[in-house]
């Protein structure tokens, strides 16, 4: 079987699977595992990070309103690969290749791929996204013994949080100009980490948000995880919140909780790392619980 994923976590899931020897293309925001970087690169984006937050910001959105794509492709080298699937999604057209881009550029095949478009929202489609590119790809078995002991992480962190006394107010920023409020799992994360999220809402998508929004619901952690961001590229535009009216007031910044992510790697995107995601969560939001599950430099503490 030749897969074309055209989304970072599936990639991830496919590797994840046993997989990646049938991988013949991917996107070009695929960089998990590193040897993915070998594969041929299927698609362009009109936006690059290396931009200021604010022109990405502008030049997608005035894409989408007048019904253009952020995303370029390579329908030639689509063809070239003929391959028997191809991954892709439809929940945000920010984020990856949209299905129709995806559909309209698979008319150029001979014969039609199967085309498998996977949309989560919480935590639990993620395990079912694993489990649907299993049962596509004839590794049932596999998926399911991944997502058992992905499940098995998330129940441990989920058992010791349960009975906490106290649940921190936690604010988790998905972009920094204009802010956006994480939206999907990650308010969901934030929950099952022992926390409590009141900007953002289960299962919906992420929101921009008013600066006198932050300021009011004062939180006591705030956890920058900007959409495609490592934490230096975030370092890099820490000065469109430091330098807001109010940012040296609030609590989480005056106790010293505010801290920077690696967003893309445990945040954004919805494969199996996520439950990385939700263990650097429950260090960050309960330390006097929990150690030691951070990969190393996977977040930082702003001073």
């Amino acid at each position: 079987m030749k897969i074309v994923s055209l989304l970072p976590s599936a990639t991830e899931i496919v590797y994840e699977l046993g997989l990646g020897d049938h991988l013949v293309g991917v996107s070009h925001d695929c960089d998990w595992p590193p040897e993915v970087s070998a594969k041929p690169k299927l698609s362009q984006a009109v936006v690059h990070s290396e931009m200021p937050s604010a022109e990405i910001d502008r030049i997608v959105r005035e894409r989408l309103h007048n019904g253009l794509s952020v995303y370029h492709i390579d329908a030639e080298l689509l063809q070239r690969l003929e391959p028997d699937l191809i991954l892709t999604q439809e929940l945000c057209e920010v984020c990856a290749p949209s299905f129709d881009d995806v559909r309209h550029a698979v008319k150029l095949l001979h014969g039609p791929p199967q085309i498998v478009s996977l949309e989560p929202h919480t935590l639990e489609d993620i395990f079912d996204n694993i489990l649907t590119v299993g049962e596509v790809t004839g590794r049932s078995e596999v998926a399911r013994r991944v997502v058992g002991h992905l499940r098995r992480r998330l129940e441990r962190i989920r058992e010791k949080t349960k009975t906490v006394q106290h649940r921190p107010r936690v604010c988790c920023i998905e972009w920094l100009e204009p802010i956006m409020i994480g939206g999907h799992w990650v308010p969901q994360m934030v929950e099952y980490a022992g926390g409590e999220d009141w900007l953002g809402e289960i299962g919906y998508p992420s929101r921009y948000a008013d600066w006198e929004e932050i300021l009011t619901y004062n939180p006591d952690i705030i956890v920058l995880m900007p959409c495609g961001f490592s934490i230096e590229r975030t370092l890099r535009e820490l000065d469109l919140l430091t330098e807001r009216d109010g940012w040296e007031e609030l609590t989480a910044v005056k106790e010293g909780q505010v801290f920077i992510v690696e967003a893309s790697a445990y945040f954004n995107r919805p494969g199996p790392r996520i439950v990385t995601g939700l263990e650097i969560l429950a260090e960050i939001i309960h330390p006097e619980i929990f150690s030691g599950l951070a990969p190393q430099e996977a977040m930082m503490r702003l001073s």
